[in-house]
């Protein structure tokens, strides 16, 4: 949710909302964060919803029975249940708004070039990892005191240095979920766009040489 808001606040305050059609990718994030505010708050009412069986203070109140804590716990399974499946779906719509926002980006800026941001130039190289990770599957590995390793949906290795450009330009994004497991790697809206329109700086392979034309010797055919 927070990171949509600071996402939102980016777009409202940029040159983006001149390009016709922005009022819509605006509007859909904003659902975002309103789903995700409401899901948060469903996952916060589970919590508080949850029967917790703690031990008391020595020489308090006796510890309730079993048979308590079980009707205490099937009174509020169905309660957990509401509130987490109604989590589950505001969690997906967000999902769900997040892709038409990045759709819809990639779309006005298509159909409108004149608004569109500069872009880093990418050498081949690097445009061609940004390829292979557009096609998912990409997993960057950072176990404890071990080396980083990044491998495509095919399990061919990524180079670390064009793998880095990537990243610094904003062209791919790492899914931070632990030092200690795989992490999902993603192309950006802008790694999208440098995908669309911009293409690698091949040198164009010398023309086979032509055959000499033959000479006029001057003489007859026999």
């Amino acid at each position: 949710m927070s990171r949509s808001l600071v996402r939102l606040s980016v777009l409202d305050g940029s040159q983006y909302t001149a390009v016709p059609g922005s009022r819509f990718s605006l509007d859909t994030l904003s659902g975002v964060t309103a789903s995700a505010s409401i899901a948060a708050s469903q996952l916060a009412r589970a919590v508080g919803d949850n029967p917790l069986d703690g031990a008391d203070f020595a020489g308090g109140p006796p510890a309730d029975e079993e048979s308590v804590r079980q009707a205490r716990r099937s009174e509020a399974a169905p309660v957990l249940a509401k509130s987490l499946a109604t989590a589950a779906q505001h969690l997906e719509l967000s999902a769900t708004c997040c892709q038409y926002t990045a759709s819809a980006i990639i779309r006005d800026l298509t159909e409108h070039p004149e608004h569109r941001p500069d872009l880093p130039g990418l050498s081949p190289a690097q445009y061609a990892v940004l390829e292979r990770i557009a096609q998912g599957g990409t997993r960057r590995y950072a176990p404890h005191n071990r080396p980083v390793r990044v491998t495509d949906g095919d399990g061919r290795t990524i180079h670390a240095k064009p793998f880095g450009v990537l990243e610094k330009e904003r062209l791919i994004r790492v899914a931070r979920t632990s030092r200690y497991v795989n992490q999902d790697v993603v192309v950006t809206a802008a790694g999208q766009l440098a995908l669309d329109f911009q293409k690698p700086h091949r040198s164009q392979a010398p023309s086979p040489a032509k055959p000499p034309a033959p000479r006029n010797t001057g003489g007859r055919k026999r």
